[in-house]
């Protein structure tokens, strides 16, 4: 069983220039998601597929392989992650390299442990899914969601307005650090998300977005506490 561990870091981000090499507690933040990948020690390579060659020697200074350059045609604003995975299993193809199963990792996850990535390589292969997908639970119950419409409240759910939180079916979202594919799956679907997914549920402290400046100013905090001897 050959497993690949890929790590997206294009370098074109435009709400946080040069986000995936900047400076996050000390080092840069990509290679938090290197370090959690080569520690976990179930990957046979773990690359990093970008078109920017300071990412790259960055990348390549953390333990990262760089064995090639993603095209610009999957660098823009509107290529996808399953763009990536499809462009990079090609190109390993060139070479006479194939995996059996790929784990997709982003570049701004430093909340991200080797045990998460051992765990969620261990459950793919143990419950034969298609994939697994790291979630975490709402700290609210999105039954209970009200919009605003013309000034005035509305519940989007009115039949649970009066339901107690504990009485509803709990609800958990994508916490967007990776996926975990087969990849005889992916290649026949062309979907990370697919009918056989099964969830790795996170804790709410591992997880945070990290899209606007305050967001990383909140993630650094965040993780100094986690982190204070």
């Amino acid at each position: 069983m050959k497993r690949l561990a890929l790590i997206t870091a294009r370098g074109g981000s435009k709400r946080i220039p040069r986000k995936n090499i900047k400076e996050f507690c000390g080092k840069p933040i990509l290679a938090y998601s290197i370090e959690a990948a080569l520690q976990s020690g179930v990957f046979d390579e773990v690359m990093v597929s970008t078109e920017d060659e300071e990412i790259a020697e960055v990348a390549k200074a953390c333990g990262a392989l760089v064995p090639f350059f993603r095209s610009n045609k999957n660098a823009d604003d509107f290529s996808t992650t399953r763009d990536v995975v499809l462009e990079v299993i090609g190109e390993y193809e060139k070479q006479g390299k194939t995996f059996e199963e790929i784990c997709c990792i982003y570049p701004t996850a430093p909340f991200l442990t080797a045990e998460n990535l051992r765990e969620a390589m261990e459950k793919l292969e143990s419950t034969g899914a298609d994939s697994v997908l790291p979630v975490v639970r709402y700290d609210f119950p999105p039954q209970r969601a009200v919009a605003v419409r013309e000034g005035f409240v509305a519940f989007l759910h009115p039949e649970h307005m009066l339901t107690r939180s504990q009485d509803l079916e709990p609800v958990y979202h994508d916490v967007g650090q990776f996926y975990c594919v087969n990849t005889r799956r992916f290649m026949e679907t062309k979907l990370l998300i697919m009918d056989k997914t099964v969830p790795y549920e996170l804790s709410a402290k591992q997880v945070q977005d990290i899209d606007t400046l305050e967001d990383w100013e909140m993630a650094e905090m965040k993780y100094r506490l986690m982190n204070r001897k």
